[in-house]
């Protein structure tokens, strides 16, 4: 979408002179660039502390994934199925928000029950570990990366081949129109391209996205793939035109921010509990740590209430509580990952516009007499 958008604009440039370009447009497609990562961070870290709250920190956690995972569900396909009639499939049918909605909504209902049903069935053997929750969430997911590569081969195809269909609608009417037919061997090619590039490219940025940044598990792959749903439906509704790709690597960012937010809180109160403990004797300080470990979120917070009443506030360095936070403080994002993305967001499209204009002057001086 970047080199794209670069490419247009520095060969229009390059023909035209900078008057050419429409800036207030171009002003809305790299403000669309920085706030849907933003937004689509923040939608999926919401439903990822959502899960947390409503699924693993329960202490029975299949009871309540069976309660709360066709809820999610429901609203995975009534979001998915939104985002389709209004994006996807917006060349075929044109709807209303409104009309998209209900449609949207009544598959959610017929979802909610045929996955409680199955949610039922499936997870009466299984033990109360996040690792079976996680499996249960494991087919909602492979639907929801399905759904979501549909709805994004159905933007970015057309957005790789934009330039292609002016090309030839210009060759065969022998100039310029205001609106280009797409003919269907155009698109042909641009999904042909796209799987190309997919099967040949693919599995280095599968990586990039999937492991490199941070750690995913079926929970947080499904929280993305959600948020980059929501987050294209009202970028569509407030007519901004954005990039899937940023609002799937802005979830993974928001989804791995999160997790360092809630290891970071944890470790203040292992933190909290060596400053109060540390007169105890050590078996007494394991085992509260031991019970602390097991117990449930609500039970947590009650045992850090307590030691906090109970006892009085060690008076300790600077330096001694900095070295405790650092023991206890763990980097689930790497920082390098993130600079790398946003320095080729950043690059690509001044490089991919001063390509194209470049080629642009190359081309018109070998064509000059």
């Amino acid at each position: 979408t970047h080199a794209i958008v670069g490419g247009v604009l520095g060969a229009g440039i390059a023909a035209g002179g900078f008057g050419i370009a429409n800036w207030n447009q171009m002003g809305m497609i790299a403000a669309s660039w920085v706030i849907s990562p933003v937004i689509g961070g923040l939608i999926a870290a919401g439903f990822l502390f959502w899960i947390k709250h409503s699924i693993t920190y329960q202490k029975d956690m299949i009871a309540a994934t069976r309660r709360m995972l066709p809820v999610m569900v429901g609203l995975m396909v009534m979001a998915f199925s939104t985002y389709l009639i209004m994006k996807g499939l917006k060349q075929v049918i044109k709807v209303d928000i409104l009309t998209a909605t209900l449609i949207g909504l009544v598959l959610a209902v017929i979802t909610f029950f045929a996955v409680k049903y199955l949610t039922l069935k499936h997870s009466i053997r299984l033990s109360n570990d996040k690792k079976n929750v996680n499996k249960l969430f494991t087919i909602p997911l492979i639907f929801a990366a399905a759904l979501l590569s549909f709805a994004h081969g159905a933007n970015d195809v057309a957005n790789a081949v934009g330039p292609l269909a002016a090309i030839a609608d210009a060759i065969t009417h022998m100039g310029v129109t205001s609106k280009a037919p797409i003919p269907f061997w155009v698109m042909a090619i641009g999904a042909l391209g796209i799987s190309i590039g997919l099967a040949l490219f693919g599995p280095k940025l599968i990586r990039t996205v999937g492991s490199e940044i941070t750690e995913l598990d079926q929970m947080r792959a499904f929280c993305i793939a959600m948020a980059a749903a929501i987050t294209v439906i009202i970028a569509s509704q407030l007519g901004l035109p954005v990039s899937s790709t940023h609002i799937a690597v802005g979830g993974v960012f928001g989804v791995g921010f999160l997790r360092e937010y809630l290891k970071a809180n944890y470790a203040k109160a292992l933190e909290d509990i060596e400053y109060h403990c540390s007169c105890k004797a050590p078996s007494d300080t394991k085992a509260f740590m031991r019970e602390f470990e097991s117990a449930s979120v609500e039970g947590k917070r009650e045992m850090l209430t307590q030691v906090r009443t109970n006892t009085a506030e060690l008076d300790l360095t600077k330096s001694e509580r900095k070295n405790i936070k650092k023991r206890n403080r763990q980097e689930l994002v790497k920082r390098s990952a993130l600079l790398k993305i946003a320095a080729a967001w950043v690059i690509t499209v001044p490089a991919a516009g001063l390509m194209a204009g470049f080629l642009f002057y190359a081309i018109r001086g070998m064509m000059l007499p």
